[in-house]
């Protein structure tokens, strides 16, 4: 039986130049192949023209390189030209999405942390089927590099990240911290740690290894209500970690940081929407390090929700902005390739 090739992409370079001097190759044979990886985002052995064709051949043999693996199954391009979502297929199977984003500061990824999602939030797409598996941290960095590529020809990269595409990052934490720290390190993409953020539905454990942490890293709470009842409703992980000891939670992280932590509030018409829901938002949050992300909602037809007018919308923003909360309506990129979390996979998986 042919031995198992050991995934190279993600591999710090201490370790990679571990492993080639285990193989007999110079440890600046290392620093090439790193740059190629990083540098020039080429993921093919043969085209890294500074090695042998011996060299070249070996590492071949004994490595995999994870981006030159996967599949790009479907790509939807917004009309406006800003936005581009992808689904990538791994050599499992399991499909992830990504969306590239231009920005007039340059590019953000929004990058999935796990194939599907166990949280079932009722207004998403994301856990129509469920999690499959928490992805690894080369998995998550190929969502980068796999845009790094084909913007490489203009001379552009990802300059932010955020982890808010499909699945819970606080339920596979090492994975999502591996790969951000990666993506930090100034050989790699060299992405501050202030252009990441990392959204969550309210995982208190995670929030609190975050903090211990120590990194300037953003981070974005999913809250989307603040009545016990509808907030169960819609976010059933609020039955185990309440809404309240999760802003608590946000608030030690942001005092510890100095980092302004951003709720995501998905506008949901006749659900969550009133007057009286954006009272109770501004006092929750009053003299907290906090800004609001208020999201019309990009309807899901499998769940039946729908968006605001755009009177009511104005009208919570404004409650909001009187009690001296940083509030802001999101700017929709996307919305005509339906870019908003787990649509895409859950379209192709339908058809399967």
């Amino acid at each position: 039986m042919e031995n198992m090739k050991r995934e190279l992409f993600g591999m710090p370079l201490p370790q990679m130049q571990t492993a080639f001097a285990e193989l007999g190759l110079k440890k600046f044979r290392a620093k090439q192949v790193y740059d190629w990886l990083y540098q020039k985002s080429v993921f093919d052995f043969d085209r890294m023209s500074n090695l042998s064709k011996g060299e070249r051949e070996l590492l071949r043999q004994t490595f995999s390189l994870l981006p030159a693996e996967v599949k790009t199954v479907r790509r939807l391009d917004s009309a406006d030209g800003l936005t581009q979502k992808i689904l990538l297929e791994l050599p499992d199977g399991n499909a992830i999405e990504t969306v590239l984003m231009h920005h007039d500061y340059g590019y953000s990824v929004c990058v999935s942390s796990q194939a599907g999602c166990d949280m079932h939030c009722a207004f998403c797409a994301s856990g129509l089927n469920g999690a499959v598996r928490n992805l690894t941290a080369a998995e998550i960095l190929t969502q980068v590099y796999v845009f790094n590529a084909a913007l490489f020809p203009e001379g552009q990269r990802v300059s932010r990240v955020v982890v808010m595409g499909s699945g819970e990052p606080m339920l596979n934490f090492d994975a999502v911290f591996e790969a951000l720290q990666f993506l930090h390190q100034p050989e790699g993409a060299n992405i501050s740690y202030r252009n990441m953020t990392v959204s969550t539905c309210g995982i208190i454990p995670g929030i609190e290894k975050m903090k211990a942490l120590g990194l300037p890293i953003s981070l974005a709470v999913s809250l989307h209500a603040v009545r016990t009842e509808l907030r169960n409703e819609l976010m059933p992980v609020n039955k185990g970690y309440p809404f309240a000891d999760v802003i608590a939670a946000a608030e030690a992280y942001a005092r510890a940081g100095g980092r302004q932590v951003t709720y995501e509030y998905i506008l949901l018409a006749g659900k969550n929407d009133s007057d009286t829901d954006a009272e109770l938002l501004a006092e929750y949050l009053r003299f907290k390090q906090a800004s609001v992300n208020l999201i019309p909602v990009n309807p899901v037809p499998e769940k039946g929700f729908f968006r605001p007018d755009r009177k009511r919308i104005e009208k919570f923003l404004s409650i909001l902005q009187k009690r001296r909360i940083h509030a802001t309506v999101r700017k929709e990129m996307g919305k005509d390739i339906n870019a908003a979390c787990g649509q895409l996979r859950a379209s192709y998986k339908a058809k399967l």
